[in-house]
């Protein structure tokens, strides 16, 4: 059964800063660099003619940094497929579908981010549910995940936060 999680993270960026940083190619690149993962790529950043950002990347931890949770069900690398699909600038907002995958693995991430303003700057609320179809541990590696998505959001505001103070 699929666990849900609710986040938030505030940005000192205004929502166009980060909605222009999210369709920036360089920003991507430097962000999957600082990310910690062994491996990464940007599969594909595209703008579509209404102002909205598709974004497909890809993380690969090696299998000797995995967790012993994950490793009894799972041999070799695990690569981490992201899309996020967010929608052009409307009345200062915009939202985003974001799902994630790891091949040939039974488990999946689906969520909405909404950037909105919020005081100076602007907040990222994003509800994300996890699912790991494995009979018995299922739910103890959703919870692990979980534990992680909150780490990786307070680690993407801090280095988006960082990116816009250098490059506005």
């Amino acid at each position: 059964m699929p666990r849900s999680f609710d986040m938030a993270a505030e940005y000192d960026g205004t929502v166009e800063q980060i909605h222009q940083a999210f369709g920036d190619e360089r920003y991507w690149i430097e962000r999957l660099i600082s990310s910690g993962a062994d491996e990464t790529t940007l599969d594909s950043i595209t703008w579509n003619a209404a102002g909205g950002i598709d974004v497909i990347t890809t993380q690969t931890l090696r299998a000797d940094r995995l967790p012993g949770v994950v490793t009894q069900f799972h041999r070799g690398d695990l690569s981490f497929v992201r899309e996020e699909t967010w929608t052009p600038l409307t009345d200062g907002r915009a939202t985003a579908i974001v799902k994630g995958s790891i091949p040939r693995a039974p488990a999946s991430l689906s969520g909405t981010a909404v950037l909105a303003p919020a005081g100076t700057g602007s907040r990222l609320e994003f509800t994300a549910s996890v699912e790991v179809r494995i009979p018995l541990v299922g739910g103890k590696v959703e919870n692990f995940v979980g534990s992680r998505l909150v780490e990786l959001l307070t680690a993407e505001q801090n280095f988006t936060t960082a990116w816009i103070r250098e490059n506005a």
